[in-house]
Protein backbone atom coordinates (compact mmCIF):
# COMPACT_ATOMS: atom_id res chain seq x y z
CA UNK A 1 0.00 0.00 0.00
CA UNK A 2 2.83 2.47 0.64
CA UNK A 3 3.60 4.60 3.62
CA UNK A 4 0.75 6.65 5.06
CA UNK A 5 2.83 9.58 6.38
CA UNK A 6 6.09 10.08 4.50
CA UNK A 7 8.66 12.58 5.72
CA UNK A 8 9.07 15.17 2.95
CA UNK A 9 12.12 17.30 2.18
CA UNK A 10 11.58 20.47 0.13
CA UNK A 11 14.68 22.25 -1.15
CA UNK A 12 14.87 25.56 -2.95
CA UNK A 13 18.04 25.96 -4.99
CA UNK A 14 19.18 29.11 -6.76
CA UNK A 15 21.67 28.15 -9.47
CA UNK A 16 24.34 30.45 -10.89
CA UNK A 17 22.84 31.99 -14.06
CA UNK A 18 24.02 30.21 -17.18
CA UNK A 19 24.64 26.91 -15.36
CA UNK A 20 21.03 25.65 -15.29
CA UNK A 21 21.49 22.94 -17.91
CA UNK A 22 24.67 21.72 -16.20
CA UNK A 23 22.79 21.62 -12.89
CA UNK A 24 19.89 19.62 -14.36
CA UNK A 25 22.23 17.11 -16.01
CA UNK A 26 24.33 16.74 -12.86
CA UNK A 27 21.24 16.30 -10.67
CA UNK A 28 19.96 13.55 -12.96
CA UNK A 29 23.36 11.85 -13.09
CA UNK A 30 23.72 11.62 -9.31
CA UNK A 31 20.01 11.22 -8.45
CA UNK A 32 20.17 7.47 -7.98
CA UNK A 33 22.38 8.16 -4.96
CA UNK A 34 19.15 9.28 -3.30
CA UNK A 35 16.55 7.02 -4.87
CA UNK A 36 18.63 3.87 -4.35
CA UNK A 37 18.52 4.43 -0.57
CA UNK A 38 16.16 1.84 0.98
CA UNK A 39 14.22 4.53 2.89
CA UNK A 40 13.66 6.83 -0.12
CA UNK A 41 10.16 6.89 -1.62
CA UNK A 42 11.04 9.09 -4.61
CA UNK A 43 12.21 12.54 -5.59
CA UNK A 44 11.24 15.31 -7.98
CA UNK A 45 13.16 18.11 -9.68
CA UNK A 46 11.03 21.16 -10.50
CA UNK A 47 12.20 24.18 -12.47
CA UNK A 48 10.52 27.41 -11.40
CA UNK A 49 8.46 29.18 -14.04
CA UNK A 50 8.43 32.32 -11.89
CA UNK A 51 12.05 32.79 -10.74
CA UNK A 52 15.02 32.53 -13.09
CA UNK A 53 17.68 29.95 -12.21
CA UNK A 54 15.54 28.55 -9.36
CA UNK A 55 14.70 24.89 -8.74
CA UNK A 56 12.69 23.01 -6.18
CA UNK A 57 13.69 19.50 -5.17
CA UNK A 58 11.24 17.33 -3.28
CA UNK A 59 12.08 13.95 -1.80
CA UNK A 60 9.93 11.64 0.30
CA UNK A 61 11.30 9.32 2.97
CA UNK A 62 9.89 6.52 5.09
CA UNK A 63 10.60 8.55 8.23
CA UNK A 64 12.70 11.40 9.56
CA UNK A 65 15.25 9.23 11.37
CA UNK A 66 16.22 7.38 8.20
CA UNK A 67 16.41 10.63 6.22
CA UNK A 68 18.69 12.19 8.87
CA UNK A 69 20.97 9.13 8.71
CA UNK A 70 21.12 9.47 4.91
CA UNK A 71 21.79 13.22 5.24
CA UNK A 72 25.00 12.48 7.20
CA UNK A 73 26.15 9.64 4.91
CA UNK A 74 29.42 9.97 2.96
CA UNK A 75 27.57 9.45 -0.35
CA UNK A 76 25.20 12.34 0.29
CA UNK A 77 28.01 14.63 1.42
CA UNK A 78 29.87 13.78 -1.80
CA UNK A 79 26.80 14.67 -3.90
CA UNK A 80 26.47 17.99 -2.10
CA UNK A 81 30.10 18.72 -2.95
CA UNK A 82 29.41 18.00 -6.64
CA UNK A 83 26.37 20.32 -6.74
CA UNK A 84 27.81 23.07 -4.54
CA UNK A 85 29.75 24.96 -7.26
CA UNK A 86 26.53 25.26 -9.32
CA UNK A 87 24.53 26.68 -6.45
CA UNK A 88 24.29 30.38 -5.63
CA UNK A 89 22.15 29.72 -2.53
CA UNK A 90 19.60 27.31 -1.17
CA UNK A 91 17.28 26.47 1.69
CA UNK A 92 15.52 23.39 3.05
CA UNK A 93 12.23 22.84 4.83
CA UNK A 94 10.81 19.53 6.04
CA UNK A 95 7.36 18.24 6.82
CA UNK A 96 5.20 15.20 7.38
CA UNK A 97 2.70 14.46 4.61
CA UNK A 98 -0.66 14.22 6.35
CA UNK A 99 -2.81 13.21 3.41
CA UNK A 100 -2.90 13.16 -0.36
CA UNK A 101 -6.08 13.94 -2.27
CA UNK A 102 -6.04 12.45 -5.77
CA UNK A 103 -7.27 14.76 -8.51
CA UNK A 104 -9.78 13.80 -11.21
CA UNK A 105 -7.13 13.78 -13.96
CA UNK A 106 -5.22 11.02 -12.12
CA UNK A 107 -8.00 8.49 -12.61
Amino acid sequence: MGHPQPFRIMLTMHIHPGREQEFEQTWLRIGDGVTSHPANLGQWLIRSEDEASTYFIISDWVDEAQFRAFEQSPGHLEHRKILHPLRASGSMVTGTVLTHLVGAASA
